[in-house]
């Protein structure tokens, strides 16, 4: 038995296909599916370009990096990722009030990017590089693995406690580990717990959005996968490769 392509991967109007539908007893139409998903992932392409001219501003201007090394720099850093945090539990409530939505997102977007920056300020050129090209690898093939497995009955809502609990783990394993520094070895344990975290994530967030996310709220559904995204992408620039 030869290896078959997702649906979705073959060449034609998958759309337009008879067996379009995405995952078995699929009620709702798939083209209107289709056309939510389309969406969600172009914002989340936007999201990335704009996080890559900002955190490439961040980067390439030297003074920024300098300011962020000062008292008030920290300040400043700290400001922006409190704002962050506002700005997406904003998020949560306004996704579906336009143009809101529009503005808080590219906000939160910019915000993010800013802190990105200034995580890869201080690394090498070829570790973000690989960091990147990592990434970008991990998440297409997470995202095709999905799709293909929704395809044929399988669903992931059985993940969300058991994220919710990794959460609260990581982020108090975090919070220990700036308070009381354990050594490179905890940090690179740190950093490998959330790129697992991230690809959990990718996997429960991409069964959302493709069964159960509803068409007003795809800015939670890019927002979902860009968080993925750029947690993932933090945990392995964390790294020491």
């Amino acid at each position: 038995m030869g290896f078959r392509l997702p649906q979705f991967m073959k060449s034609g109007d998958v759309e337009a296909q008879k067996d379009g539908q995405l995952y078995p007893n699929q009620m709702e139409t798939p083209q209107l599916r289709w056309a939510f998903i389309r969406k969600v992932y172009s914002i989340v392409l936007f999201q990335l370009a704009l996080t890559v001219a900002v955190a490439a501003v961040v980067v390439t201007v030297e003074d920024i990096p300098k300011f962020f090394r000062t008292g008030p720099g920290l300040g400043t850093l700290v400001v922006i990722i409190i704002l962050t945090v506002a700005i997406a539990i904003s998020l949560w409530w306004l996704h579906n009030k336009h143009p809101w939505n529009y503005v808080l997102l590219i906000l939160f977007t910019i915000f993010k990017a800013i802190t990105i920056g200034f995580c890869c300020a201080y690394k090498e050129g070829k570790i973000v590089l690989l960091a990147v090209i990592l990434t970008a690898t991990v998440f297409l093939a997470l995202t095709l693995y999905t799709f293909w497995a929704v395809k044929r009955g399988a669903d992931f809502s059985f993940m969300g406690p058991f994220l919710f609990a990794a959460c609260i783990m990581l982020f108090t394993f975090a919070l220990i580990q700036f308070i009381v520094p354990m050594g490179p070895w905890w940090k690179c344990t740190l950093a490998a717990l959330g790129a697992i975290l991230a690809c959990a994530f990718i996997v429960y967030d991409t069964d959302n959005i493709i069964k159960r996310l509803s068409y007003d709220e795809y800015i939670l559904g890019a927002i979902s996968i860009y968080a993925d995204i750029v947690l993932l992408f933090l945990s392995l620039l964390g790294f020491d490769f």
